[in-house]
């Protein structure tokens, strides 16, 4: 989901095994997998029984396993266009549908949680501006809720807009005017204004096909190593609902 963001679907060598064996002969099922022994069920959670095979896969992964994604190997994937790479740190990506479970109970929909306690939109959207990025208001720039998993120096950010993005193609992919329009502005956010290193700013919007929250246009912009003092006044202070969670807050 957008800023509880999305997750598309992944192929990585680093998630092979649905299960992790305690002994030869008593497999571990992926949902017991990097949970203390203790809270461990002999039955699926049921945040967890409806997965797909690449969920099941990464969540079935020791996390000590996982190998942390590095900024040129961001950057390499955003410029290849390979989108559905991304993924998130296993026990992180269990925590991300456990929360999404208890959210669509609670509010229906990831969106109208999304709309209501994370944007303060209401739909129909109407942007005050008569162009795309022309009016403050019309762009809300928000930490990513559930970040994938990467070095701890790159800041995942989610811009959200009540503007559309114009996509095609079977994918849905952004279309070479709209990528240049974006382009332009989140060059000028960043780097002009933020004073950031250009080869230290990426950006991204996941195909149509990947995204799971479709109502609300928005886009994904990474920065390595920015100062918090930028990222703060970026985003008002906004704290990721994942961080939120270890903290009680």
């Amino acid at each position: 989901m957008g800023s509880t963001s999305d997750d598309p679907p992944i192929t990585t060598t680093s998630t092979t095994n649905l299960t992790t064996a305690t002994n030869e002969d008593e497999p571990l099922p992926y949902w017991n997998v990097n949970v203390p022994s203790h809270l461990q069920t002999p039955t699926c959670p049921p945040f967890l029984a409806n997965l797909n095979s690449k969920d099941r896969r990464i969540i079935g992964t020791p996390d000590s396993e996982y190998q942390i994604e590095s900024w040129p190997s961001v950057v390499s994937k955003i410029k290849a266009n390979r989108l559905d790479l991304f993924q998130r740190f296993p026990s992180d990506l269990r925590r991300y549908h456990e929360f999404c479970y208890g959210i669509k109970l609670q509010h229906g929909s990831i969106m109208n949680f999304i709309l209501s306690s994370r944007l303060g939109w209401e739909l129909p959207l109407q942007p005050k501006g008569p162009k795309p990025f022309e009016e403050e208001e019309d762009v809300k720039i928000l930490q990513n809720d559930w970040p994938y998993g990467l070095d701890k120096r790159i800041v995942h950010l989610v811009v959200w807009v009540k503007f559309e993005l114009e996509a095609d193609g079977e994918k849905g992919d952004v279309t070479p005017e709209a990528r240049e329009m974006v382009d332009g502005w989140v060059r000028r956010k960043f780097v002009e204004e933020g004073g950031l290193e250009e080869g230290n700013v990426a950006w991204f919007r996941n195909w149509t096909s990947l995204k799971s929250v479709k109502s609300v246009e928005h886009f994904h912009v990474m920065l390595f190593d920015p100062r918090k003092e930028l990222v703060d006044g970026l985003t008002g202070g906004d704290v990721p609902l994942c961080e939120r969670m270890k903290l009680s807050i």
